[in-house]
């Protein structure tokens, strides 16, 4: 396993980390089978978050016994002091831990970023677990190039984590800066939210870029530990067969595609959108027409159902037009 240093926090953690988003798929003690797993591949870099469901509370019980093995970041969506020092207290108890080495601000827009730092923003509250030994490291997390942009500029921002994988390299100059104020890069989406299929392809385009300090894919199954390390580890040279099949997916996928965040949720009429996105992904780009249907017809809500409320489009971190992209799928499945 090949190590790094997480910028000016100091830490020393695996290349490849683990996104925590698929623990939610598996149970307790599965996680805590997954977790030695890990912990035998060398991976130590574990990150979560409060809005994962049950992720922290499955963590903190497979953490159990081999806690100082594991490099720990958690995130919140609390924009205030209050909200924020609720949410740390509850990762504390959930993560069954004394202190969390990296917690990130989780998304913010850039009005909400403002909220964040200014008088009773949830800044305050990681300032002052940190000096109380609650937390080790502050970072953010952000979908906008913008909100990324002005995180560069916080002295107290010690990590930054954005997508970046073969569809979306437009924070490809910030990541550079990143490298240069020694700001930990941590790539999160490596295969674009599942929209890429081709994850060997996917996670080496992004080990090949020095200046990602880490990637984390997310998995919770020995599968795809074994893929991923597999891919991660594979330093040779990119053919020109798999430099077309890159061109080929940029082509396919475009900029307007779902990454499955699920920020959009809950929507008003009951439509589970990523799963609609999804299925018509099949149907339209991998020739998989047949089962596409069959799949979108388990779906208790169809995308027919939309009533053009927009609300999801609000909550959307990459802007998607999400009612003109759900009225499309209605028509190509016919319902």
């Amino acid at each position: 396993m090949e190590y790094r240093v997480l910028g000016k926090t100091g830490l020393k953690i695996s290349r490849m980390g683990l996104g925590g988003i698929p623990i939610q798929r598996i149970d307790a003690e599965g996680t805590k089978e997954f977790m030695k797993s890990l912990m035998k591949a060398g991976v130590n870099y574990v990150d979560t978050a409060r809005g994962y469901t049950v992720s922290e509370e499955y963590l903190g019980y497979a953490l159990e016994g081999i806690r100082d093995q594991f490099i720990i970041a958690t995130k919140s969506m609390a924009r205030t002091k209050e909200a924020m020092e609720a949410d740390i207290e509850k990762s504390l108890h959930n993560l069954r831990t004394d202190y969390i080495d990296l917690y990130q601000i989780h998304n913010p827009n850039m009005e909400q970023l403002q909220q964040v730092i200014h008088e009773g923003g949830a800044l305050e509250a990681l300032q002052e677990a940190k000096k109380a030994g609650k937390i080790g490291h502050i970072g953010l997390t952000a979908h906008s190039k913008a909100v990324f942009e002005r995180a560069l500029e916080f002295d107290w921002v010690e990590t930054i984590m954005f997508p970046y994988n073969i569809v979306e390299s437009q924070g490809e100059d910030l990541i550079s800066r990143c490298r240069e104020k020694n700001i930990g890069f941590i790539d999160m989406k490596p295969l674009a939210g599942g929209a890429i299929e081709d994850a060997q392809l996917a996670l080496r385009y992004v080990c090949a870029n020095p200046n990602v300090t880490v990637v984390i894919p997310g998995m919770a199954d020995e599968e795809e530990l074994r893929e991923n390390l597999l891919a991660c580890s594979n330093k040779n040279s990119f053919t020109t067969e798999e430099m077309d099949r890159m061109n080929r997916i940029r082509k396919e996928l475009g900029t307007n595609f779902c990454r499955r965040c699920n920020y959009c949720a809950p929507c008003t009429a009951g439509i589970n959108i990523p799963s609609v996105f999804l299925f018509e992904g099949y149907l339209k780009r991998y020739n998989l027409g047949e089962w596409a249907k069959e799949r979108y017809s388990t779906l208790a809500v169809k995308a027919s159902a939309c009533v053009g409320c927009g609300v999801c489009e609000t909550r959307c971190p990459y802007h998607l037009p999400i009612r003109k992209m759900i009225q499309k799928c209605a028509v190509e499945f016919g319902q």
